[in-house]
């Protein structure tokens, strides 16, 4: 089985099944007729059509135009390009400002918490060595009196 789709000027064409059937000479047959269509159907696709251009918004060279008229129209097509053209970034410019502006609004939070966490890790590492130093230190007390005893006698 073959098909053949024309699409907007390209050609597909499909064997189906030829060399799963163990008929590799039918697939290579039709492959060749639709080369052949497709290679004498191509120039027909490349004729323009009857087809109108569509108005496609952007700028426009308006010197080329000869009457007055035409040159004003043509240039107020510009400049509403153009303002619409600004009305657009302006307002995606706006909203990737805002979305940055919260992303640092929130990494400003997670600062301060990292922040508050640090702090709280300090001071419980200078708590720490507070206790070590104090663990460390021998009682002055006990130690003073039994030197000055031995002193006296």
């Amino acid at each position: 089985m073959v098909s053949v789709t024309a699409r907007a000027g390209a050609v597909q064409f499909d064997v189906m099944n030829g060399v799963r059937m163990g008929i590799p000479m039918i697939g290579k047959i039709a492959a060749r007729i639709v080369l052949g269509v497709s290679a004498a159907l191509a120039p027909c696709m490349l004729l323009p059509s009857d087809s109108r251009a569509q108005d496609v918004p952007g700028i426009e060279i308006c010197t080329v135009e000869k009457t007055m008229e035409r040159r004003t129209s043509c240039l107020q097509s510009n400049v509403d390009f153009l303002q619409k053209t600004i009305t657009r970034l302006a307002a995606d410019h706006q909203q990737k400002l805002d979305a940055a502006n919260r992303q640092i609004e929130g990494l400003k939070s997670t600062v301060a918490v990292l922040q508050k966490a640090v702090d709280d890790l300090q001071a419980a590492q200078k708590k720490a060595i507070e206790d070590q130093k104090k663990a460390d230190k021998p009682p002055a007390k006990d130690g003073a009196p039994a030197v000055a005893k031995e002193g006296s006698k």
